[in-house]
């Protein structure tokens, strides 16, 4: 291959947004995510911070939402709460796309970022929900960035930070969640999906070179490998843009 699976994660999520997007972004990959959107096919998309920059510019790439590059002629500035209340609100939140990481996830999307073992006593503790789990609760799309790991997908979570599917079925419905759930994990092999019955976990697209049997080698719990199918390599005209206006110094697609 003449691209990196990094590169390739980050383009998958860039081809989820489009141009009327406003776009939750967390740190790291994320960010490559949404600013290869904007400078590939959604130019109009919006990109916010839980820091309180909305509609950034992004001229350079920031190394995190703390990063007073996120500033840059940025439409807004507000609070915490602000930028929170404009991802919640009902009019805005449709169109909303949440992209974010946790240490676990389980078959239905359920999402571990505070701490591995027994909550009082944990074998390793993480910073916690951040913003992912009003993304989780409200956000009508929200992507999962995860590295294909039997640690990270796990039949049961330790915590659970940010809800998924719940318990599958219509469990998330009973609980009075708005939001519609998690709709695609990008990994380093391929995108996983849920079933739209079950709200369980299940293969729809392999990276190039990938089997369905090395993902599933990866991943603690059996799903579904039925409907795999190829996912479209990234063009040189992506590639170059992740690689000389995004991210020349390999800050990130290192």
């Amino acid at each position: 291959m003449t691209y990196t699976l990094k590169e390739m994660m980050a383009l998958a999520a860039a081809r989820q947004i489009r141009n009327q997007d406003i776009v939750f972004c967390g740190t790291g990959i994320s960010m490559v995510a949404a600013m290869a959107a904007k400078h590939i096919h959604a130019p109009d998309a919006t990109i916010f911070f839980e820091t309180g920059a909305i509609d950034s510019c992004l001229k350079d790439l920031p190394l995190a939402v703390s990063d007073p590059r996120v500033m840059h002629r940025a439409s807004m500035f507000c609070s915490l709460a602000d930028s929170f209340g404009f991802m919640q609100n009902r009019k805005t939140g449709q169109n909303i796309v949440g992209i974010v990481g946790a240490a676990q996830i389980d078959p239905y999307g359920n999402l571990n970022s505070t701490s591995i073992g027994d909550y009082h006593a944990p074998t390793a503790r993480f910073p916690g929900s951040g913003g992912a789990c009003d993304v989780a609760c409200f956000v009508n799309n929200n992507i999962v960035f995860m590295k294909l790991e039997k640690r990270k997908f796990v039949p049961t979570l330790s915590y659970r930070t940010s809800p998924g599917w719940l318990d599958g079925y219509d469990s998330r419905k009973k609980a009075g969640l708005p939001g519609s759930g998690p709709s695609m994990v990008i990994t380093d092999m391929g995108i996983l999906g849920f079933d739209r019955v079950t709200r369980r976990m299940k293969l729809d697209y392999l990276y190039e070179g990938i089997t369905a049997d090395a993902v599933q080698e990866r991943i603690s719990f059996d799903i579904d490998l039925s409907s795999a199918r190829p996912f479209k390599p990234p063009t040189p005209e992506e590639l170059n843009v992740l690689r000389e206006t995004i991210d020349p110094e390999k800050l990130i697609l290192n």
